[in-house]
C-alpha cells in the first residue's frame, strides 16, 4: 500500500480548512458578507472530506467498530454541510444583497431572520459534529486494538481535535488549531496502520515507497 494516499487523505482536508479558517470573518457584516458567502461555497466540497479521511483509514477492515466509523463518517458528511448551506451561504447571501442586516449575534439592528438561520444551521450541523466525534472515538479504539500501542498518540489527538471541532468550527484561533491537530492525529493513525501492515508482511514482503 502506497503511503502518500493514506497520509494525504487524512491530513490534506483539515490543513486546507485550517488555511481557509485563517480568513474566516468573526462576524457576518455587510463588509464581510461577500467573502463569507464565497468562502462557504468553497467549503461545500471540503468539509465532507474530513469524513472521507475517517472512512479511508478503515478501508478493508471488517468488524463492528469499522462499520461504526463508516456510519459516523456518513452522518457527519450528511449533517455538517447544513452549517455551510444555511448559516454560511444562505445568511451571507441575505446580507450581501441587503435583504437582512448583519452584525454580531448581540448587536443592535441585527435582523432576527439571521438569528433563525444561524440557529437551525448550527443545530443541525452540531449533529454532524457529534457524529464526527463518535467516528473518531470508534477509530481510536479500533486503531489501538488492531495496530497496537503505536496508534495511541494519534487516536487520542484525533479524539481531542474532534471534541474541539464540535464547538469551534474553523474560526481563528481555536478552530484553526483544531484542524491542525486533527491533521496530525489522522496522519499519526495512518502511519500506525502502515507500519503495522509492514510488520505483518515481514522483512521480505513488497513495500511501497
Amino acid at each position: 500500500m502506497r503511503r502518500w494516499p493514506t497520509h494525504l487523505t487524512g491530513t490534506l482536508p483539515p490543513l486546507l480548512l485550517a488555511g481557509i479558517g485563517l480568513s474566516h470573518p468573526m462576524e457576518l457584516t455587510p463588509e464581510t458578507a461577500g467573502w463569507w458567502t464565497t468562502m462557504h461555497i468553497v467549503l461545500v466540497p471540503v468539509f465532507p472530506l474530513l469524513g472521507v479521511g475517517l472512512w479511508f483509514l478503515v478501508r478493508g477492515v471488517p468488524g463492528v467498530l469499522a462499520w461504526a466509523v463508516r456510519v459516523a463518517a456518513f452522518l457527519y458528511a450528511s449533517f455538517y454541510g447544513v452549517v455551510d448551506a444555511v448559516a454560511g451561504i444562505g445568511a451571507g447571501a441575505l446580507v450581501s444583497n441587503g435583504v437582512a442586516a448583519g452584525r454580531g449575534p448581540d448587536a443592535d439592528g441585527r435582523d432576527p431572520a439571521l438569528d433563525h438561520l444561524f440557529a437551525i444551521g448550527n443545530e443541525v450541523g452540531t449533529v454532524g459534529g457529534w457524529a464526527f466525534l463518535a467516528g473518531s472515538a470508534a477509530l481510536a479504539v479500533l486503531a489501538w486494538r488492531r495496530w497496537g500501542p503505536a496508534a495511541l498518540p494519534g487516536g487520542l489527538l484525533t479524539v481531542a481535535a474532534a471534541w474541539s471541532f464540535v464547538g469551534s468550527h474553523i474560526y481563528w484561533p481555536l478552530g484553526v488549531a483544531t484542524m491542525v491537530a486533527l491533521a496530525l492525529g489522522l496522519g499519526l493513525l495512518g502511519e500506525a496502520r502502515l507500519r503495522h501492515e509492514d510488520r505483518a508482511r515481514g522483512p521480505v514482503g513488497d513495500r511501497a515507497a
